[in-house]
Order: structure tokens, then C-alpha cells, then sequence
């Protein structure tokens, strides 16, 4: 009786941890977001983060879409003179960053002006290197609320000014019910990440350098 006591003991401690380390994401990032393009402050670059493009049967994924829209938006209202893109590219077949690259150059932003970060794994790795290899401190992130959240808890806590800009949901779909669940244990993932295991990006590699719009 007492070891199935502690068992439920430790499970609602775990469950009351998750959602306190979810709400004080939510709470502490708040004020940085925006979902108006013309109250958004400009800024030298954005960040865009990486999902795939087609989920199962090559449906698209419309979290990929959306975030695509989103950096056009910016680009076009001149909020920002360049984009970084970061994503997987695991291997040969798995390219994010390449793909949101043609994406956004099919969309009228030019190529110069769009630099790839192939080392994106995870969105830890991707805010990490925006700094340490790109040279981005001051910065729009661009993805959907859910993952703004993390993103920029991640870039407060690594000492970067950031805001975030919301790409459009997929509310009250299957999709988007799976991922806010994936988010919970990845924010908790990400405070233990950076206040308890010290973990690092899985690579770093050498400064590479950001062109940015002159006018």
C-alpha cells in the first residue's frame, strides 16, 4: 500500500511540475510575442524554425506553411533585412533547411539574404547557434505560439534579445492537439536542458556570415 501511495505521490508531483514549468513559459514570454505585423518593432534578422513540409501520404503540413507565410510577412512589411533558417538535415533524404530555403526564395525574398543552418536538430540547437554561429542577438523568432513559448524562454535564458511573431495555427485539429501534448514534455525537456544537464548543440562548427538588406 505504501509503495502504491508513493507511486501516486510522484506522479501528480510530476504532473504539477510539467504544468508549473508550462506556465511559467507561458507567463515569462507573454509580453515578447506579437501577432500583428504592423506593432512588431523591426529587427536586423529572423529566425525562421524548421518543421517538415508533408506529414504522412505527402499531406501537407500546414505548421510549415504557415511559418513560411509568416517570414514573407516580415520580409515584405520590412520588419526584417535578413532570415536564418534552421532545421534538420539529418541525412540525404530529410533536408528542412533547404526546403524552407527554396520556399521562401519561391515566395520573392532574395537568396542572398537568406542563410542556412543545416545543425537546426533541435529548437535548443537552433536558438544556441543563432548566437554562436550566426552572430544573431537581437532577433525575431517565427513560429506558432505553442513553440514561440519555448523558443524564446530557451533565448532569455542564453542572454539573447528576442521577440517572437506568430505563424497561424491548425487549432482544434488532431495535429495541433498532438504537438501542444509534444510541447508539454518538451518545455519540461528544455528547462532540464538548460538549468540541470547543461546540454550543448550537437555541433557548432566555424562563424558564418549573415547578409543583410541595406535599405
Amino acid at each position: 500500500m505504501k509503495f502504491i501511495k508513493y507511486c501516486l505521490f510522484a506522479t501528480l508531483l510530476g504532473i504539477a511540475v510539467i504544468f508549473g514549468i508550462n506556465l511559467y513559459m507561458e507567463q515569462g514570454t507573454k509580453s515578447l510575442i506579437y501577432d500583428n505585423i504592423a506593432k512588431i518593432p523591426p529587427k536586423k534578422a529572423a529566425l525562421l524554425l524548421g518543421t517538415t513540409k508533408y506529414i504522412a501520404k505527402g499531406k501537407k503540413n500546414y505548421f510549415y506553411t504557415y511559418r513560411i507565410r509568416a517570414a514573407v510577412t516580415l520580409w515584405k512589411a520590412g520588419k526584417i533585412k535578413a532570415i536564418v533558417v534552421s532545421g534538420d538535415n539529418g541525412t540525404k533524404y530529410y533536408d528542412e533547411t533547404t526546403t524552407m530555403y527554396n520556399d521562401l526564395i519561391s515566395s520573392g525574398i532574395p537568396a542572398k539574404y537568406i542563410t542556412k543552418d543545416y545543425a537546426g536538430f533541435r529548437t535548443l540547437d537552433s536558438i544556441v547557434r543563432a548566437k554562436a554561429v550566426f552572430g544573431l542577438e537581437d532577433y525575431i523568432i517565427i513560429s506558432q505560439r505553442f513553440h514561440l513559448e519555448r523558443a524564446i524562454f530557451i533565448a532569455k535564458a542564453k542572454g539573447h534579445k528576442v521577440l517572437g511573431f506568430i505563424a497561424k495555427d491548425i487549432p482544434e485539429t488532431a495535429a495541433a492537439y498532438r504537438m501542444k501534448f509534444r510541447e508539454y514534455l518538451a518545455r519540461t525537456k528544455a528547462f532540464l536542458d538548460l538549468y540541470i544537464l547543461r546540454t550543448e548543440p550537437k555541433f557548432y562548427g566555424k562563424k558564418e556570415r549573415v547578409n543583410y538588406r541595406q535599405r
